[in-house]
């Protein structure tokens, strides 16, 4: 099958479509301001801020289902790459970013950046080694494209078993920060949110697979890109006057540090390996926020990031959404939107952390009585900070901040109207939203396209293989439900230990499948395996404190072991055969036919003569 030029692939459209839909999330937000002002109970306006952008997102989910095979697992390759990139880095930001990287930002300040500096190097490792050639292949998912490459159906499967759990992990990370938000909007039980959001996957995910997943997923990034940008452009305003906080919270980080050295924060200085990654319980601030390596050593830092960049780059939620590209020029335009827009993401959660730093030293150096203002005072009531007097002054360790809360704090704080509050967990349940279907709906792919009809090459082109692929994501939801419901693991560790999992897996295999031709299926089957589980008893080391390496740092072990046990392997046993290698010549010439489709046209030829 040919590829389609970008200008007949690509609905023009779109923009106007999504112009709609902001206007529509803006009204309601603005609604929920007026109906404020003339004395509407608080709780039903924000029930309306959860049930009117869901009910948006859903109706994008139904209205674009998908009959088609190519329109269900890869949105009929026709996404134009600044949609694709939008929804690909809010897919790696999701509300995990938006809650609990705020809140490492404001606790440790510089120290957090290992994450945001691994997931932008992920990306551009992502863009130059793999998303072209991935792209050319065209496979629906990564299971998929490593049985065709090796011509291995083992590989196949367990690759699809061992992908399943770094997914299942993220799944579950992100619906827990998402039913959280739903709890506080509307004051429902878990139990009411998590079927609410239940609900809201099915209709945006099973209905269309990637179709209805891009296009709602479109919606909800958008969504979340706003309301996160909206509170502290108007805090930026507040406090520098210019609502540009992205530029604009550097000489406030100044006058912060000034406060802090006032304040006599300690300059740290802890071991190279030291890993003290704050938890999700109430806790003072304890270092400088532009102190390097207070929280977290200089070796550990720098392997931080290298972890961070292997799982994201290889991230098998994440990549899947090559497919969905026009071609593979888009794909690298895809990789390029989906940096820019996890940059500006980033920096905005950088300016929330520093503008509510700013609050908290104002109120710290502040001579006099220890007088509770009552913005603290509705925090510490909201469970988002704790207040301990001591004397006649405040101090940085009277005051305790809920890490996960940060994020919800500062409009809090800035004492603006509720309805801002409201919007704030708006942007967290829109994040959780995209991040999960992300993850729901590549790991429906994987079991239906792997598992149910992974013993044949050529699965079934009708009804039933769409049936199986919605089924697929309808299991994999509830599991992810499931886990997020009865999980007590920190959210943040269980997303960092999913991307240590799937570097480890996954990257030295994808990474040499295109680079090395003389690796075979042996190779890569003992290289996924190797660095599955060499991550996974570093983390469970890390757990019981038993390991020279904390968990989130796994891939550090597992991609070198990973990488050792492909070339071993690979040297061991019979090189690949002729028809593999000219696969992989035939991968690395960017422009031509999509492999994957000339592979099922060649299988589905064989069968033809055959039953001939």
């Amino acid at each position: 099958m040919a590829i389609l030029s970008p200008s007949r692939a690509v609905n023009p459209r779109l923009g106007s479509y999504f112009g709609i839909f902001l206007s529509g999330f803006t009204a309601i937000a603005l609604m929920s301001f007026i109906l404020y002002g003339l004395g509407v109970d608080p709780s039903t306006l924000s029930l309306a801020m959860l049930l009117g952008p869901i009910g948006l997102y859903v109706a994008i989910g139904i209205a674009t289902h998908a009959s088609d095979p190519l329109d269900f697992f890869a949105a009929g390759r026709r996404v134009p790459a600044f949609f694709n990139g939008l929804v690909l880095a809010m897919s790696a930001f999701g509300a995990t970013g938006l809650v609990a990287l705020t809140g490492l930002l404001f606790l440790i300040g510089f120290d957090a950046l290992f994450i945001a500096i691994g997931a932008l190097a992920g990306f551009v490792i992502m863009a130059v080694l793999l998303a072209p050639f991935l792209r050319k292949f065209g496979a629906f998912t990564i299971a998929s494209y490593l049985g065709r490459r090796f011509e291995s159906r083992p590989l196949r499967f367990f690759a699809a078993i061992l992908i399943s759990v770094p997914m299942l992990m993220v799944l579950s990370a992100e619906l827990r920060f998402a039913a959280e938000a739903v709890v506080l909007l509307s004051g429902w039980s878990h139990a009411q949110a998590f079927l609410l959001l239940y609900a809201v996957l099915l209709a945006t995910c099973a209905t269309g697979g990637m179709r209805s997943m891009t296009w709602a997923g479109v919606a909800q990034s958008l969504a979340a890109f706003a309301a996160l940008m909206v509170p502290v452009i108007i805090v930026a305003a507040i406090v520098t006057t210019m609502p540009v906080p992205q530029l604009t919270h550097g000489p406030v980080l100044r006058a912060v540090g000034r406060n802090e050295a006032m304040e006599g924060l300690p300059i740290i200085l802890p071991p190279m390996m030291a890993f003290d990654l704050p938890g999700p319980e109430l806790q003072p601030i304890f270092k400088r926020f532009a102190d390097p390596f207070g929280a977290i050593g200089s070796a550990a830092f720098m392997l931080g990031t290298l972890s961070m960049m292997a799982g994201v780059a290889s991230a098998p939620w994440l990549l899947p959404r090559l497919a969905a590209a026009p071609g593979v020029y888009e794909a690298r335009k895809t990789l390029g939107w989906a940096t820019f827009v996890f940059g500006v993401a980033m920096l905005t959660a950088s300016s929330i952390a520093v503008f509510l730093r700013d609050y908290l030293m104002d109120l710290i150096v502040t001579s006099g009585p220890a007088v509770v203002p009552p913005w603290l005072a509705d925090l510490a009531k909201r469970g988002l900070a704790s207040i301990t007097e001591t004397g006649t002054q405040f101090t940085a360790q009277s005051i305790s901040f809920a890490r996960d809360g940060v994020f919800l704090s500062l409009p809090v704080a800035a004492q603006l109207p509720p309805m801002l509050l409201d919007l704030s967990l708006a942007a967290v349940v829109a994040g959780g939203l995209v991040a999960a279907s992300s993850a729901a709906t590549a790991l429906g792919h994987v079991l239906s396209e792997d598992l149910v009809f992974g013993r044949t090459w050529d699965p079934p082109h009708g009804p039933a293989r769409l049936h199986a692929g919605r089924a697929g994501i309808a299991v994999a939801a509830a599991t992810g439900i499931l886990a997020a419901a009865f999980a007590t693991t920190d959210p943040l560790r269980v997303v960092l230990s999913a991307l240590a999992l799937g570097g480890s897996a996954l990257f030295p295999v994808l990474v040499l499948s295109i680079w090395w031709k003389r690796m075979n299926a042996s190779g890569a089957m003992a290289g996924m395996l190797t660095g599955f589980f060499v991550a996974l008893l570093v983390i469970a080391g890390g757990q019981a404190d038993s390991a020279a390496i904390p968990g989130a740092l796994a891939a550090i072990a597992g991609v070198p072991a990973a990488i050792a046990a492909v070339v071993a392997v690979s040297f061991a046993t019979p090189a690949p055969r002729r028809h593999v290698l000219e696969l992989v010549r035939d991968i690395r010439v960017p422009g031509g036919e999509i492999l994957y489709d000339r592979e099922m046209r060649t299988q589905r030829l064989k069968k033809q003569r055959q039953l001939a």
